[in-house]
């Protein structure tokens, strides 16, 4: 196992973090879950307010005895941002009693997906007053904020400089929010990147085309290598629901390096083939296209559409398309079925895509069945 510096926090976390929200499948399994990760390296362990009952999972294995000293394992858990520090000391203190700690090495402003979000965090006598409280107090050591918002508001987050870290989506499938992982490093911030095997295209059920395409690496080591080869990712959340599910990825725990000249050249060929098959159908992502006035995340519908015909990852496409709609402002957006045919993103789009039409087709490939969060807001 890798160890790298958490930015400002200077913790020294594991490349690889348990995070604690599939392993509620199996509750049976958690102790032995986390004393595998603990046996194999992992030093942090991340869970949530928000994840059903993890932190009481969590907090009766840590009442049990851990295997190591309290100060080499770090704990993060995540509260939602309040509009008022009463509520923000409240779920603190349920968090630490639920958890069976004194002190949080880490808490997470989570889900800091709005731009009201952000002005509660900014506002004089929000939840960071209390946060700060909790600071000053040791009672939490270190703050930090997870997002599945916007580029724009991500990069205003962290330009408030309230923040020791950031929890985020990037991928090899998903590149957007790159210059976000950027600024935090040039501002001393630790980087934990948000569920690389499932958000990143469910990569532990891979098609074959994807295999093929990846070979001698699977989908999965690929992604987590091209990850790893960023020095300004200090680490990647896996979640397993049983201990045997560490096994793949900690595979790759002591391979942080640059990428290699074969690890390039599987990247290439993907790339490759993507334009190929896509042909002048191919979305750049360049987000020029928005704002939609039905408020569809175009950019979003014609990623999924991409890597449905590209890689045919369409069980991918059509579990992140259900939760259009269903997941608030955890994965914002109207289905493509919404669009007018008004033609206002026609003339903004530099590649002059025929959006109307691609829409419609990524509706019908990947309309399926809806889903939501696994856990509420």
């Amino acid at each position: 196992m890798r160890y790298r510096r958490f930015g400002k926090t200077e913790l020294r976390l594991s490349v690889f973090s348990l995070g604690t929200m599939r392993y509620l499948a199996a509750p049976e399994n958690v102790w032995q879950t986390i004393q595998k990760a603990i046996a194999l390296g992992i030093n942090h362990i991340e869970t949530a307010k928000g994840y059903g009952k993890s932190e009481e999972y969590l907090g009766a294995a840590i009442a049990l005895g851990l295997p190591v000293p309290r100060s080499q394992l770090h704990i993060t858990t995540k509260i939602p941002p309040t509009a008022d520090a009463d509520t923000m000391r409240r779920c603190i203190n349920e968090s630490l009693e639920k958890l069976h700690l004194d002190y949080l090495d880490c808490l997470g402003i989570h889900g800091l997906n709005t731009w009201e979000h952000l002005d509660w965090v900014k506002a004089k006598g929000g939840c960071m007053q209390a946060v700060k409280e909790a600071i000053a107090e040791g009672r939490v050591r270190h703050v930090g904020f997870s997002t599945h918002g916007s580029l724009d508001l991500i990069l205003a987050a962290i330009n408030t400089d309230l923040f020791e870290f950031v929890n985020l989506h990037y991928y090899y499938f998903f590149q957007r929010n790159l210059p976000a992982i950027q600024l935090a490093a040039a501002k001393d911030m630790g980087v934990f990147i948000i569920s690389p095997a499932d958000k990143g295209g469910r990569l532990y059920t891979p098609s074959q085309a994807l295999v093929e395409l990846c070979y001698p690496f699977s989908p999965l080591e690929l992604n987590y290598r091209f990850l790893l080869s960023n020095p300004h990712i200090t680490t990647l959340s896996v979640g397993p629901a049983t201990p045997e599910e560490l096994t793949e990825p900690l595979a790759v725990s002591d391979r942080d390096g640059e990428l290699t000249p074969e690890e390039i050249t599987a990247l290439e060929r993907l790339e490759h083939y993507k334009n190929k098959i896509l042909a002048t159908d191919k979305c750049s992502q360049c987000y020029k296209c928005l704002p939609c006035p039905e408020n569809i995340n175009i950019p979003e519908v014609l990623r999924l559409r991409n890597l449905a015909i590209a890689y045919d990852m369409t069980d991918y496409g059509q579990y992140r398309y259900g939760m259009f709609e269903n997941a608030g402002h955890w994965f914002p957006g109207m289905k493509a079925n919404r669009c007018t045919e008004c033609g206002d993103c026609l003339p903004k789009c530099p590649e002059n895509l025929a959006i109307p039409a691609l829409l419609k087709d990524a509706h019908e490939r990947l309309k399926g069945r809806s889903g939501r969060r696994l856990w509420g807001s």
